[in-house]
């Protein structure tokens, strides 16, 4: 990864910042998963980790080779998102960049939905499911995330994102179609 871009939001009256930014983050998956793309990753550096603070901030970073990136812009993808946004020019990544991995998590945040999948899938009484799923399994996430429809199923879900520790050395690797990855670093400045 030599390059990136950032798409900024701009402020809105109408829109808080985090409902354009799951707007933005799902026509970006439907964008990766057209063009096949495992090489373009992501990265939110204004993002806010807290219970009370998540935020994934107003910055939407893509890594990736320029050919790359310049054939995901070209790929009119933000149709009806460019008065929400300004895009920056494809530049080269700074010399004294970081890296880190930034992966999606996923926490069992519910237990009542835990409990009905439960009875579903193993045919239980809601007793039984409520014995076998006490309330201590929810968890509190501090990490930020995005609100995103899926591509192949349709559902909305919450995608939580993680950013690992930062390093100094870059770790090659492939990107899923949310511009994520367990193991590839994406450059942080």
């Amino acid at each position: 990864m030599t390059h990136y871009l950032d798409i900024r939001l701009r402020p809105d009256p109408e829109f808080p910042a985090p409902m354009l930014m799951g707007a933005l983050y799902s026509k970006l998956h439907r964008a990766l998963a057209e063009l096949e793309a495992d090489d373009i990753g992501i990265s939110l550096p204004e993002h806010k980790t807290g219970v009370r603070a998540r935020t994934p901030g107003e910055i939407l970073r893509l890594h990736g080779q320029p050919e790359r990136l310049e054939q995901l812009i070209a790929n009119n993808w933000l149709k009806g998102m460019h008065d929400h946004i300004e895009i920056s020019p494809i530049e080269p990544i700074p010399g004294n960049a970081e890296y880190r991995i930034v992966r999606r998590r996923q926490f069992k945040t519910n237990a009542e939905r835990l409990r009905r999948r439960r009875m579903r899938r193993h045919n239980e009484s809601e007793q039984t499911a409520q014995e076998r799923v006490p309330d201590s399994v929810e968890q509190q996430v501090s990490l930020p995330f995005v609100q995103v429809r899926s591509g192949s199923t349709g559902q909305r879900f919450s995608l939580f994102i993680e950013h690992g520790r930062k390093r100094t050395e870059p770790i090659p690797g492939s990107f899923n179609t949310y511009g994520l990855s367990s193991e590839a670093t994406v450059p942080w400045f």
